[in-house]
């Protein structure tokens, strides 16, 4: 017999068909217990702590680098990966820097006339600091000229950018800037012996303490803010050339020397002593006439061309005096190095491009193709006229004499010695001494050339040559195809694949 099921179990059984409204995060899970509370709340407290190790990973991060910023500027660590170490000091200007005393007086000062934060002074300061990271005693100021000129004139400085060395009293102003040129300087101011200049006097020459025009007292001066010692020489109380000598500067007398006086000229160039002579048209248009000077012109083999050399090109570059010669083709020579202005000669000889046996041409300071000898007066329209020896340029207004220097008076020189390791005489020999004088000092390259001269005579020039290498920055030749890859990649491919990353991640964090 079937039983009917009663009226309470159907009931039940209708309620657990019906499905419930109730949400399920009210519902309690099986086994829930009193945690539930807390796990529920679990939620905030999370994202606060989330919060906190955030902040305390950023405050840890600018700790970070506050100490890694601290530690290099204590401790400053430079590494030069070019292939030729171009932003690296050569050995020669590290030797030279290692000369410098350290400790023992005041330290090799470096002040550049420029502002800080102009592009010339950012590049000055980069080549500074190549010598600062050898020798961090360095003192290294700025001045800017603008602000401060009477500082730019006290240190003869004309362009933006020069620089001015200061040592031991002595003291250079570099036109040039580059590794050679600041190590060559910083070389002659740490000389332990001055080089002895001895200038002629006695029988109206160039004075060397005057003020005049026509005298070399701005010459003298900057010699000795270069540390040279200068003493004037008169050879009718001395009687001869002192032997510690290293330059004589002879320029043209206005009262003939006696004969002993100009055997004493001879026998200190005979002797192997270094010369500059500063030489000039006779006022009796006489080129034999060299006021007492024959034998030493003799002697060198020096043969002046008759007249004055005039210059059609000095008018180009604003000179209405037509007898300035321009000395602007530079050789490839220390006295012409780098050079791009030319040098104004006002009234000066010119020679035969020849010498005597013994010596050599080692170089030659050349006017242009507009220049000849005039031998006429000059005045009016000048033109030249070849049957009175009149020669057209190039011409010869200073010649640079070299020979190896004759061993002292009673010694043979080695047999063994390489004839390259001989020290050499130098000589030259100018056809105008206006260019070195107090008018015309500051013309043009005058300046640098009559320092060049007196530093060239010396020695004093090669004191440092660092090797130029070779440049690693070489240029990369591309096809058209490897040249449109490369951009399609950098213009197209690059921006799509960080776009298409971007887009990724994105879409995984919202799958998350």
């Amino acid at each position: 017999m079937k039983a009917n099921p009663s009226p309470a179990a159907g009931a039940d059984a209708a309620m657990a068909a019906v499905p419930s409204t109730e949400p399920a995060a009210a519902r309690p899970s099986p086994g829930a217990d009193a945690d539930g509370a807390t796990q529920r709340d679990s939620g905030p407290w999370r994202r606060v702590l989330c919060t906190v190790a955030d902040l305390l990973f950023a405050l840890l991060l600018f700790g970070v680098v506050l100490a890694a910023g601290w530690l290099v500027a204590r401790h400053d660590h430079y590494f030069d990966w070019t292939l030729t170490q171009r932003n690296s000091l050569s050995p020669e200007s590290i030797a030279v820097l290692e000369r410098l005393s350290a400790g023992d007086g005041p330290p090799l000062a470096i002040t550049i006339f420029a502002p800080r934060e102009h592009r010339i002074g950012r590049a000055v300061e980069q080549l500074v600091a190549q010598y600062r990271r050898h020798r961090p005693d360095l003192d290294v100021r700025w001045v800017d000229p603008q602000r401060f000129p009477e500082r730019a004139r006290d240190a003869d400085v004309r362009l933006l950018g020069q620089i001015l060395l200061e040592y031991r009293g002595r003291r250079e102003t570099l036109g040039v800037l580059s590794e050679a040129a600041l190590s060559g300087a910083i070389a002659r101011l740490t000389l332990d012996r001055a080089p002895w200049v001895a200038v002629l006097e006695g029988h109206g020459e160039r004075a060397l303490t005057g003020g005049g025009g026509p005298d070399i007292g701005r010459f003298a001066q900057l010699l000795r803010q270069r540390g040279f010692r200068l003493r004037p020489l008169d050879l009718a109380s001395a009687g001869s050339v002192p032997a510690n000598t290293d330059l004589l500067v002879l320029s043209t007398p206005s009262i003939a020397l006696f004969p002993g006086e100009a055997e004493a000229l001879v026998d200190h160039v005979a002797a192997g002593g270094n010369l500059l002579w500063l030489m000039d048209p006779s006022e009796t248009g006489d080129t034999g006439d060299l006021m007492g000077l024959e034998p030493l012109a003799t002697y060198l083999g020096v043969r002046p061309l008759p007249g004055t050399v005039v210059d059609a090109a000095a008018a180009a570059r604003g000179f209405d005096t037509p007898t300035f010669a321009l000395l602007a083709d530079w050789p490839a020579h220390a006295l012409g190095r780098d050079l791009v202005e030319p040098a104004v000669l006002p009234g000066s000889l010119a020679f035969e491009t020849a010498a005597a046996p013994g010596w050599q041409l080692d170089a030659v300071l050349a006017t242009g193709a507009e220049s000849w000898n005039e031998t006429g007066p000059i005045r009016g329209e000048l033109t030249r006229d070849p049957s009175l020896g009149e020669r057209p340029g190039p011409l010869a207004l200073a010649l640079v004499l070299t020979r190896p220097r004759p061993p002292p008076p009673g010694t043979a020189a080695s047999a063994d010695e390489a004839p390259a390791e001989a020290p050499m005489q130098r000589v030259i020999v100018v056809g105008d001494g206006d260019f070195a004088s107090n008018a015309h000092l500051a013309s043009a390259e005058n300046r640098t050339l009559a320092l060049r001269m007196a530093r060239w005579l010396t020695g004093l020039e090669d004191l440092i040559a660092p090797p130029t290498g070779p440049d690693d920055r070489a240029i990369v030749a591309l096809s058209d195809l490897r040249a449109g890859i490369i951009s399609l990649g950098a213009v197209v491919l690059l921006p799509v694949a960080l776009i298409g990353a971007g887009l990724l991640v994105r879409w995984r964090r919202e799958q998350d």
